[in-house]
């Protein structure tokens, strides 16, 4: 059973926009955290945005300003919209999501497969 599935991803030009998305299933009543992660071939992976249940949200500095992590808790989504992207954000985009499937229940940390961006003219 898949858990946690990012969409969206696909070929932008530079400048242009993406809005990406990781949908947990529906069984998880509870997310309490979900970061976006980005990993570029050759590079280490890089933690882009977070959000946490609450409505606390944290930018890599490099993303400030252009990316916006916002979550639906009645589709159980966390998006991550993307605007004015560069050439260097190509890589592939994964979520992991600190989430459980009751009320005060245990609690475990879930990836996604990831979605490739590429920016590209």
């Amino acid at each position: 059973q898949v858990q946690l599935v990012e969409s969206g991803g696909g070929l932008v030009q530079p400048g242009g926009s993406l809005r990406l998305s990781c949908a947990a299933s529906e069984s998880f009543v509870v997310i309490y955290a979900v970061h976006w992660y980005r990993q570029a071939p050759g590079k280490q992976r890089e933690l882009v945005a977070t959000d946490i249940l609450g409505g606390h949200t944290n930018y890599a500095d490099s993303v400030k300003g252009r990316f916006t992590i916002s979550r639906d808790n009645v589709k159980n989504t966390v998006d991550l919209q993307m605007n004015s992207l560069k050439p260097e954000e190509t890589a592939v985009y994964c979520c992991n999501a600190l989430m459980a499937t009751a009320v005060g229940g245990q609690a475990n940390d879930y990836w996604g497969q990831g979605t490739q961006v590429t920016v590209s003219s």
